[in-house]
């Protein structure tokens, strides 16, 4: 008779040529991690501070490609010029219509307690109007259809920013302020500690929609299969829209969050930070929310600490980086950190 030992053998799966060299690729970047934080261990923090943040706005920009995509495979290429229409209307708000020029707790109040909601809500309410017009009527049709138009509302939108905004980067006043908290050595500047507490407060709300409340699991049942979810009595259009407005909110918070730390408005903005934030919903894996989330904050401090650190290879290589790191992952694992294998069926 076996024993229990020997019952319960699992036979070792052997590592292949892509495992090995994932598993080398990830070695190097761990042993250029630690080279640059014996270069300079202040540096290193700084500049991972910076990677979160960023990659923070990242990964809020990232949830609306992967909500969208999720519920109706749609590659909405239009979300980065909501983004950038956002940041122009929070700049324009808190700036120009209620005269905030300077750091200051009033300013401070009304950016967090006025103007974060309202540029939240005007992404919203033009997402939802965006579905409605332009995505509702084509969702039966062929993938290139939607494809097409998605890029046709980008560039409307982004003719729309440049008539807002100008065609010259505008500068617009860091209301969260230019000061730092100071630890020790190492100094944090004010809006990456608003950024990334705004963003993970933003994230845990997101997330208690998503699997506790009841729109939160008809967005889950239409994900899964819409026609079973109409069967079930959801409406699966209000669901839809309800996903875009979800969306757009998140990219309303990352719009004024990106003008508050970078200090400036871009009608060109939204297609450079859409197409990385689409890029971190890739890397993490389309249509998971985690993975939208650390695609972001994984893109975000690599971007850093390549243009940061003693020993990247410099700003004019960021985009170069981070485009090898997201092709190299595709070689080796094609639906990204946590997407799931999906079998196309014939």
């Amino acid at each position: 008779m076996a024993t229990s030992a020997e019952a319960v053998r699992i036979p070792r799966r052997r590592l292949s040529i892509g495992d090995t060299i994932g598993l080398g690729i990830v070695g190097l970047i761990i042993l250029w991690l630690i080279w640059n934080f014996s270069s300079g261990p202040q540096q290193f923090v700084q500049v991972a501070v910076i990677g979160v943040s960023n990659g923070a706005l990242y990964a809020l920009v990232a949830l609306g490609y992967t909500l969208v995509y999720g519920i109706i495979e749609l590659i909405n290429f239009a979300h980065g010029d909501l983004f950038m229409l956002g940041g122009v209307f929070s700049a324009t708000l808190l700036s120009n219509w209620l005269g905030y020029q300077h750091s200051s707790p009033g300013a401070w109040a009304t950016a967090m307690l006025l103007v974060l909601p309202a540029t939240m809500a005007f992404c919203c309410i033009l997402n939802v109007v965006i579905e409605r017009l332009a995505y509702r009527r084509l969702r039966n049709a062929g993938k290139l259809a939607p494809l097409i138009t998605a890029v046709g509302v980008s560039f409307i939108l982004q003719n729309i920013g440049l008539v807002w905004n100008g065609s010259a980067p505008q500068s617009r006043p860091t209301i969260l302020g230019n000061g730092s908290l100071n630890i020790g050595s190492i100094s944090i500047g004010y809006p990456y500690i608003w950024t990334i507490l705004v963003t993970v407060v933003l994230l845990l709300i997101m997330r208690y929609i998503v699997v506790k409340t009841r729109q939160g699991k008809a967005m889950r049942a239409t994900a899964q299969d819409p026609d079973a979810a109409r069967l079930m009595g959801i409406d699966v259009n209000r669901t839809i829209a309800f996903v875009f407005g979800l969306g757009g909110a998140m990219a309303g918070a990352a719009a004024i969050m990106y003008v508050q730390a970078n200090g400036e408005t871009r009608y060109d903005a939204g297609f450079e930070f859409g197409l990385i934030a689409f890029t971190a919903a890739v890397l993490g894996g389309i249509g998971n929310l985690a993975g939208a989330v650390l695609g972001g904050l994984l893109i975000g401090v690599i971007q850093a600490a390549n243009d940061g650190l003693p020993h990247g290879l410099g700003q004019e290589w960021s985009q170069s980086v981070v485009f090898t790191v997201l092709i190299g992952l595709m070689v080796f694992r094609p639906s990204g950190l946590l997407g799931a294998q999906v079998v196309d069926k014939v």
